[in-house]
């Protein structure tokens, strides 16, 4: 077994414009490569991309979109010599969905016991990076150590998750951020607040 982290797309990893389809528009935050390089050469971690992409079930993007941005995604991680192991998605919307069908919706756990089983993931030594209130507690939910980021929706989560009294382990400025704390979690580093 192995441990991973596991990231949010949107507002995480890339910039979030809404309903990201078009692999054209694809920009990652700055040092997201690197970051991501980091967790896997240095630490052999396993990345694997959990996200919500209910604009398939609202008719505003496909599956093949949403698979050609992935595919962007990594694309641009290799020039940095890093890729995701793997990208789970829910296509559904309550709203617009059968409600049987969002069972693997965030913050549902679904996906990450999912690819845990499927890739032979450890989760108790895993984490969940994320800018929304959902990742944060789809990582709750899973037993996984949590990180949010103040990019994408990130600010805002954070005064919901206050109100909820639903801590992430830890808040980050970026995804850069996020993984320098993840290294030094996982290298002992003492952190005195």
């Amino acid at each position: 077994m192995t441990a991973a982290v596991f990231l949010d797309r949107d507002g995480t990893l890339n910039e979030d414009p809404g309903y990201l389809g078009d692999p054209d528009k694809v920009t990652l935050y700055p040092g997201t490569g690197m970051a991501l390089s980091l967790l896997q050469k240095q630490l052999g971690l396993k990345l694997i991309v959990i996200s919500n992409q209910s604009g398939i079930a609202r008719g505003l993007v496909s599956a093949e979109n949403v698979e050609a941005v992935n595919k962007k995604i990594n694309e641009i991680l290799l020039l940095d010599d890093v890729r995701i192991d793997a990208f789970y998605y829910c296509p559904h919307h309550p709203e617009f969905s059968e409600l049987e069908k969002c069972g693997c919706r965030k913050p549902s756990p679904e996906m990450v016991l999912r690819a845990a089983l499927e890739l032979d993931i450890d989760l108790s030594c895993s984490y969940f990076i994320g800018d929304a209130v959902s990742d944060i507690q789809c990582g709750i939910n899973a037993g996984l150590k949590t990180v949010l980021v103040k990019t994408g929706y990130g600010k805002d989560s954070i005064c919901i998750l206050q109100k909820e009294n639903k801590f992430p382990n830890f808040v980050a400025a970026d995804i850069s951020e996020a993984c320098n704390f993840i290294y030094k979690d996982i290298k002992g580093y003492i952190f005195v607040s």
